[in-house]
């Protein structure tokens, strides 16, 4: 289950993306990432963010941790900035914190990342139908040595058509052209590891993660938010059922 914190300080917007997070300490003494449920992409960009997270690291790659943090009025009050003022102030209540990692920097081929690793990336990303990780933005960071797979919000993009009838059939989909993935030269380890990674994958605590999403960042999918989780649940599962369609990489 996802751990509430409340926000104690904005420190400073982080002017990189759309969505505008920010930079933020909270009542736990933690200093976060936040992304905010009233930015313009919608809460469901939240939602990917948090199964993405729990499926990444049930095989074994690094996310910083998340957290609910809720922002209470006054953080807007005080704000200078008019537009993160706005932000912020349609952003009351709870939001999506992610651990600061201090000091690392966006991973440049520099580092020293395994086969093993790198093609376990690349097949997250094809299972979670994730675009956003290429050389020119590949949202991956070296800290301490190790690489942390970052900024999951573009994951699960079908969702965003989702309403309250959801078509199972369309679930198989590939959802990204793996020429342009950062890890594409290890798309011929996806087939050999894929077993492997569907076993580790059913060890993610899915049922707990999806329960930690707040009900309103659900609304509009299937007919009530616990339909909502099991849309995604059976959404996952049936792309790991058959990885056939998406395994190669092919737009649809």
């Amino acid at each position: 289950m996802l751990e509430h914190i409340i926000a104690t300080r904005y420190v400073l917007p982080l002017r990189e993306g759309g969505s505008l997070p920010g930079l933020m300490e909270a009542d736990d003494l933690g200093t976060y990432i936040v992304k905010f449920s009233g930015a313009g992409q919608g809460k469901r960009v939240l939602v990917a963010e948090i199964i993405a997270a729990a499926v990444a690291r049930s095989i074994g790659l690094r996310t910083p941790d998340l957290k609910l943090i809720e922002l209470p009025a006054p953080i807007a009050k005080y704000e200078a900035d008019e537009e993160a003022q706005d932000l912020l102030t349609a952003s009351i209540g709870l939001n999506l914190a992610s651990d600061f990692l201090p000091g690392s920097f966006a991973f440049d081929d520099g580092g020293k990342i395994s086969a093993d690793e790198s093609a376990k990336i690349l097949w997250l990303d094809l299972l979670i139908g994730n675009p956003d990780r290429t050389w020119r933005n590949p949202n991956l960071l070296m800290w301490h040595r190790d690489l942390w797979c970052i900024d999951h919000g573009a994951a699960f993009y079908p969702h965003h058509g989702w309403g309250e009838a959801v078509d199972p059939a369309k679930f198989d989909r590939p959802l990204m052209d793996i020429a342009t993935h950062v890890m594409a030269p290890y798309a011929d380890e996806m087939p050999a590891i894929h077993e492997q990674l569907v076993t580790l994958a059913a060890t993610a605590p899915l049922s707990e993660t999806l329960e930690s999403i707040p009900d309103d960042w659900l609304t509009g999918i299937g007919r009530d938010p616990q339909d909502a989780r099991e849309i995604y649940r059976a959404y996952l599962a049936a792309r790991m059922a058959d990885p056939t369609p998406w395994i190669a990489g092919l737009r649809r």
